[in-house]
């Protein structure tokens, strides 16, 4: 991890990375969802309906792994001050966002005819909800402490504090009574059809793919932001500097 501190060594291999990610994350979604769409069967008790888990599903797990990736970001910054860091919990922050919603649109858009309702405060739609304001959250905290030039350690403490809703997420439906469906993969079986499986899983591969180059494209932007920044300054101080001797000379 260490070995990609340096921006130089970073970029090197984030550069090539990204259209790869790219171009790997298109090919993979977009077949998965042209396959899952016109070519699976309609299911036996939601019909056509049941289409919509291979956006659904991906956006859920993206949802939860972008927030993992921010606490990883911040117990690197705050155990190994790792430079960064904090861009990474940055650039993860938008697009985790982004699916944690897509998530809550496309459940709303699948629970009206599964369960006759738009939405219910059950545990997984509920804490669902909350992850996407501790998305808002960080967001809000990460750029004002940007701004400022407060301390990055604060939103990386917000982020790690925010991990505890990930589990609460991913067991809500053992640990209360709910109207969502429990998990359909476990570990060594699945409770889902193999037409559903492969294009799900490929669907689920390529937004994830996708979700990496983006946050990686981010990363670059914000680096060169910083960079960007770091060098105004150091020019406003020369500027400082020769304005201040030429005072001096002229008195």
């Amino acid at each position: 991890m260490h070995g990609f501190a340096n921006p130089k060594r970073f970029l090197s291999f984030a550069r090539p990375l990204t259209p790869w990610l790219l171009a790997l994350g298109l090919a993979l979604a977009g077949g998965a969802l042209f396959w899952g769409l016109t070519r699976v069967p309609a299911e036996r008790l939601q019909g056509e309906t049941v289409r919509i888990l291979f956006l659904h599903v991906p956006a859920a797990w993206l949802g939860m792994a972008g927030w993992m990736t921010i606490a990883g970001a911040s117990l690197a910054e705050i155990v190994w001050r790792h430079p960064l860091a904090a861009i990474a919990g940055r650039a993860a922050a938008v697009p985790g966002a982004f699916f944690t919603a897509l998530c809550l649109v496309t459940g709303s858009l699948w629970g009206r005819p599964a369960w006759g309702t738009w939405w219910e405060w059950d545990g997984r739609l509920t804490s669902m909800l909350v992850l996407l304001f501790l998305y808002l959250g960080y967001i809000a905290l990460s750029q004002a402490t940007a701004r400022e030039g407060a301390s990055s350690r604060i939103p990386a403490i917000f982020g790690l504090f925010g991990v505890i809703n990930v589990p609460v997420i991913h067991f809500s439906v053992t640990w209360w009574y709910s109207i969502h469906q429990p998990p359909s993969f476990s570990l060594g079986k699945s409770a889902m059809a193999t037409a559903f499986q492969v294009p799900l899983l490929a669907s689920t591969m390529g937004f994830t793919c996708l979700f990496a180059a983006v946050v990686l494209m981010r990363m670059r932007a914000l680096l060169a932001e910083t960079q960007a920044e770091a060098r105004l300054r150091r020019r406003a101080r020369e500027a400082d500097g020769d304005a201040g001797q030429l005072r001096e000379a002229g008195a």
